[in-house]
């Protein structure tokens, strides 16, 4: 069975670098520079009509800053309204009111938002220990649920929520927004086609440096016990002591938070995967430390993962490299890069860059001796040669990733009809960035079965 997948496995491959040949030259270029005739630029563009004839009522469980985002997107969409809102920090409550209107119903016990027959979706934006459990309490009373990313706190919880999804048949979302964008469709549409040839190896990172950036969220003047319900908060895990940084800053712990690759490793693993149309890694390594945001997190500020992909029907072996570094401001945001045997794209959810290979065998006496004479009639035929770069990036006035996924979220609600990034999908982008936390603090290398997806004993 081993040598009849391989050999299938090596014709895909082909046929994809075959057809990867021809890409540049049917995409039907827009040439926006000519100031460098190797690059042209693409536009990429979304044609999508929108009926609101279908309303759909949503609620909020998690009114924070990115809580406010999603629903605020998510009120971009046609035919949808926000009726309810769930926090455990009145302050939000009181600003959801003003937001969104004095007759919104507001609650801290997110329980009595799922009791509710007016209700349709929630939006699920708490913090990452309590995303299992409000998943599954809202597909099981049948509402469907757009939940923040990682999809849930531990590897060990995935199983649930799927089941979930399963059994309520209801639409399910998890929120890494890129999933959905133009980026990223046009880069799963070249590597389809064989653009870059056989991939090899793909590499993601993100930075940032600033104290918002880095976790370092404002705690309000009046947070105490009486205007926040820590009791509440803690009863899924660990008791303490009242403590405002643990409510207001919780990614910065273990108990609440996923630490890095939770929130942004969770994001190139979900690109890559959408990509590649890969299940994920079978071997996780990470390393790293915490350098500079010496304020009692529990959690590195900078990691590096390593991980091997097993070759599928999909996709070839490879390996990826990951790092997240929140000292460093001078390298950009945020990047996904592919490399093949034909070439290389860089990815970002606004924009696809794609560099192909174009050497030649140094080795080959005849084709040195012919080099000159082939530059100089290169010159003349430049301009029939498809292009060695080609740029594709999104037309002016686009709404961006986060409107699309919503928009595919409320397709599938008003459907019926399940997202792309469903339980499934979202557990195996969630899964190797919660062994990455693993590795690091069990200071060891974490094996995983993509498939079935469950965490392989050594």
């Amino acid at each position: 069975m081993k040598q009849s997948k391989n050999t299938g496995s090596r014709r895909s491959f082909v046929k994809k670098m075959v057809a990867g040949a021809a890409v540049l030259t049917t995409a039907g270029p827009t040439i926006l520079s000519a100031r460098d005739s190797e690059v042209q630029q693409f536009f990429l563009a979304r044609d999508r009509a929108f009926s609101a004839n279908d309303n759909i009522q949503i609620a909020l469980i998690g009114a924070g800053g990115m809580g406010v985002a999603d629903a605020q997107t998510a009120l971009e969409i046609p035919g949808i309204r926000l009726v309810a809102a769930c926090d455990l920090y009145d302050g939000r409550l009181d600003e959801a009111r003003e937001r969104w209107g004095e007759d919104i119903f507001t609650t801290r016990d997110y329980r009595e938002i799922l009791e509710r027959s007016d209700i349709d979706a929630v939006i699920i934006g708490t913090p990452d220990h309590w995303h299992k459990q409000i998943s599954v309490d809202a597909l099981l009373k049948g509402k469907s649920a757009y939940c923040e990313k990682p999809m849930v706190h531990d590897v060990s919880e995935g199983p649930a929520v799927i089941e979930a999804q399963q059994k309520s048949g209801k639409t399910f979302q998890v929120g890494s927004q890129g999933m959905s964008s133009l980026g990223n469709e046009k880069a799963k549409e070249l590597f389809e086609s064989g653009a870059i040839g056989q991939l090899i190896y793909a590499e993601g990172f993100w930075a940032r440096n600033s104290p918002v950036g880095a976790w370092q969220y404002a705690i309000p003047k009046d947070a105490s016990e009486e205007t926040v319900d820590w009791e509440r908060y803690l009863s899924n895990t660990t008791k303490r002591k009242f403590d405002p940084l643990r409510f207001f800053r919780w990614r910065n712990y273990r108990d609440y938070g996923t630490g890095v690759s939770g929130d942004l490793f969770v994001h190139l693993f979900s690109s890559l995967h959408f990509i590649t149309s890969s299940m994920g890694p079978e071997k996780v390594m990470a390393t790293g430390g915490l350098r500079y945001w010496k304020d009692g997190r529990e959690v590195p500020d900078v990691l590096l993962g390593m991980f091997d992909y097993p070759e599928t029907q999909q996709h070839p072996a490879f390996n990826l490299s990951l790092r997240v570094n929140f000292v460093d401001g001078t390298s950009g945001s945020t990047y996904l890069r592919m490399v093949g045997s034909e070439g290389a794209m860089d990815v970002t959810w606004d924009d696809v860059y794609l560099r192909k290979n174009l050497t030649t065998d140094p080795m080959d006496a005849f084709l040195a001796e012919k080099t000159n004479e082939f530059e100089q009639e290169r010159s003349q035929r430049k301009r029939m040669l498809p292009p060695a770069e080609a740029h594709y990036k999104v037309e002016k006035g686009y709404k961006g990733a986060h409107y699309d996924h919503f928009t595919n979220f409320f397709y599938g609600v008003r459907h019926g009809k399940q997202a792309t990034e469903d339980a499934v999908f979202g557990y195996r982008a969630a899964a190797p960035a919660l062994l990455c936390n693993d590795s690091y603090f069990e200071e060891k290398t974490v094996r995983w079965d993509p498939e079935k997806m469950k965490r392989v004993k050594m």
